[in-house]
């Protein structure tokens, strides 16, 4: 799975977003869109590495209902293997559904409506297609109303994540929508998982876990079979580590033996006297990978606190449940 996620990180041709941010609202304006926007399309563009992520289009006040419907229409087009669309600004609801509301509003007119920017994403070639929204009532995106009941019309490849349920306001805070920011903590890293992938799924239980219950709520849902990476940061631990691990534990609930030559600081004298075993250098470099493992939570010492303790006195560790995954991973040649 982790193969196939990241398929396409680092091709930029192949990754394409747009991203809107509009303030300039006549009646009532917003302070924080654009700089959503900015934010947004400049941590979109380029993975942590540096390498070229998506291929951002950034477009900022965009005035009117028809010139917003064109850029979305464009957003989706082709065959990319993913196209993302982002949009920080009003959004209304009334009887008949919800709306990206323009600057150039009126009544019963209020801009795009959430069903036709469905509609354009589910009849896109685009392989994934993913629809961000922080607007007021953005939570109704991928519902129907027809005869007072409420269904959800989601084609395979796409992924919605909106700022609040179809009932609920956006707030703005300190320059940037609420859920934004979080947005952009997630997109920083905060929602990486151990490979240093960014996905839709972690980026919602990020954001789910900051916002309480009396806070606007995120909604989240999707039609995939697999999760793909929006970014990709430094991962904490080199891959390189956690490929060893079944080198380590030849299987997945076999415990790996250890003794003080695994400790670096172990001396071999005591009171000028020399004790065995003590500090090796193949063992140390062998605790130094168990370690950072262990500082990820894929493994843990048996029958004492800390890693130095179960060293020092012959214990062993063992795999996490969340270890163990990773060995499979490893041993099935998946990463």
């Amino acid at each position: 799975r982790d193969v196939e996620r990241s398929r396409g990180l680092g091709d930029v041709y192949k990754r394409q977003a747009l991203v809107v941010g509009v303030d300039d609202y006549e009646q009532c304006p917003l302070y924080g869109c654009c700089n959503d926007a900015d934010d947004i399309a400049n941590i979109l563009s380029r993975n942590e590495d540096g390498s070229p992520n998506f291929s951002v289009r950034l477009e900022k006040n965009v005035m009117t209902k028809g010139i917003l419907r064109k850029l979305i229409e464009e957003c989706f087009s082709g065959d990319s293997d993913v196209a993302l669309f982002y949009f920080s600004g009003h959004g209304h609801i009334d009887s008949v559904g919800g709306y990206l509301v323009t600057p150039d509003f009126s009544e019963y007119d209020y801009g795009v409506t959430l069903q036709d920017v469905l509609s354009i994403a589910n009849n896109s070639k685009c392989k994934e297609k993913f629809i961000i929204l922080d607007s007021c009532y953005s939570g109704f995106m991928g519902r129907i109303n027809s005869k007072g009941q409420s269904t959800a019309v989601i084609n395979e490849g796409v992924t919605i994540l909106t700022a609040s349920r179809s009932t609920e306001s956006s707030v703005e805070m300190n320059g940037h929508g609420v859920f934004t920011a979080l947005l952009l903590e997630a997109l920083s890293g905060g929602a990486a998982d151990i490979l240093g992938h960014i996905t839709p799924g972690g980026i919602y239980a990020y954001i789910d876990k900051a916002l309480g219950p009396w806070e606007q709520r995120p909604v989240f849902k999707t039609n995939v079979t697999c999760f793909t990476s929006l970014r990709k940061v430094i991962p904490q631990v080199d891959i390189g580590v956690i490929r060893r691990i079944c080198d380590y534990f030849c299987e997945e609930n076999k415990e790996l033996e250890m003794d003080p030559s695994f400790e670096p600081t172990n001396s071999p004298y005591v009171n000028h006297e020399v004790i065995k075993p003590y500090a090796d250098p193949k063992n140390i470099s062998v605790f130094t990978d168990l370690q950072k493992l262990e500082g990820i939570g894929l493994i843990v010492p048996v029958g004492e606190e800390h890693m130095y303790f179960a060293a020092m006195n012959s214990k062993s560790c063992k795999l996490t449940s969340l270890g163990k995954q990773y060995w499979r991973l490893v041993h099935n040649n998946l990463i």
